[in-house]
Formats: structure tokens, C-alpha cells, sequence
């Protein structure tokens, strides 16, 4: 049995089967995520689920140095782009983001960096149904004012809290759920 919130709809089964929850530590796929959260805010997962191979290809397979050096016409470009959300905010985020990302791997790693926060190990939740999952934890809360501190945008702490789920730093999948045991 799966968790509930990938229904019958095949590319979340897919997802949830092969990818959420599992823990992450390549710093460019954990960047993609963190890029693909803060595009999801707002809309439903499935909406860039849909379009992630798009994102891929529009945002040079999310090479952080490439889409720091994006400038107003690949923005506007983008804003063409129909195989990816085509929200300015988030766009321009993203530039901003990867230039963070940038000044912060001249520290430290950032699959490091990020599971500092939860102790270099998954934090396992003990959920029974959908409704008792947070939407944010003190953990999310401090992910998100450090990240905002860096220079990040797009990453409160509702997004840094699915993105933890996402990368595997949280295991939330249900106490029914075939992965829960994992």
C-alpha cells in the first residue's frame, strides 16, 4: 500500500515509489529540488511533476553555474516557455537562487549543509493519515531563515518542508505505506 497522496495517477505513483522520501545527498539533484519546490509553490505537485523534464532541459539540466549567469533576455525567453511555470517571481528566482547556491559550495558541500539540519540522518515521522502531516516543523522554520539569510527566495517554510520530505531529510510516508518500514 502506497501513501495516499499519490492516488492512481501513474507519474506519482512513479515518483513516490522511486524518488520522495528517499534520502539525497547529490548536491546538484538537491539544488533541482529545492528550484522545483519553489516553482511548485502555490499549484500542486503533479503540475511540475508534469513539466520537470521541460524544467530540465529549459534550466540546462540545473546547472547552477549556467542559470547564474542567465540574464533579462533568457528571462524573457523563459517567460515563453510553455513547458514550464512562467511566473517572473519564480523565474527570476531561480537565477538568484543558483547564485547562492554558488557562494554557498565555496564553504561547504550543499548536501552538508542541509543535513546538518536533521543530524546527517532522516527524521522519521509516525503519521496514520494525511491530515496529521505538518505542513512545516521548527526544523523547516530554521532551513528557511538560514536559507533566506544566504540569499535564497522561494524557499519559506512550507516549500523548505516539502523539499525535506522530497530529498528524504523527513520520512513522512504513512505508517501504512510499503515505504514507511524502509
Amino acid at each position: 500500500m502506497r501513501c495516499d497522496w499519490c492516488g492512481n495517477d501513474p507519474l506519482l505513483q512513479a515518483y513516490h515509489d522511486q524518488e520522495w522520501g528517499e534520502p539525497l545527498f547529490d548536491d546538484r539533484k538537491l539544488f533541482e529540488f529545492l528550484i522545483l519546490e519553489g516553482a511548485q509553490a502555490g499549484l500542486s505537485w503533479i503540475t511540475v511533476l508534469r513539466k520537470r523534464e521541460n524544467y530540465r532541459e529549459a534550466f540546462l539540466q540545473f546547472d547552477p553555474e549556467k542559470i547564474a549567469s542567465f540574464d533579462s533576455d533568457k528571462v524573457e525567453q523563459l517567460m515563453q516557455n510553455p513547458g514550464i511555470i512562467r511566473n517572473r517571481l519564480k523565474i527570476e528566482s531561480s537565477i538568484i537562487n543558483a547564485k547562492a547556491y554558488l557562494n554557498l559550495m565555496a564553504q561547504q558541500r550543499f548536501s552538508d549543509y542541509l543535513w546538518d539540519f536533521v543530524a546527517g540522518k532522516p527524521i522519521k515521522g509516525h503519521w496514520n493519515s494525511m491530515a496529521e502531516l505538518p505542513s512545516r516543523t521548527v526544523i523547516s522554520d530554521q532551513l528557511s531563515k538560514d536559507l533566506k539569510q544566504r540569499g535564497f527566495k522561494f524557499v519559506g517554510s512550507t516549500i523548505c518542508y516539502a523539499f525535506m520530505q522530497a530529498v528524504g531529510m523527513v520520512n513522512d510516508h504513512l505508517s501504512s505505506c510499503y515505504k514507511y518500514m524502509k
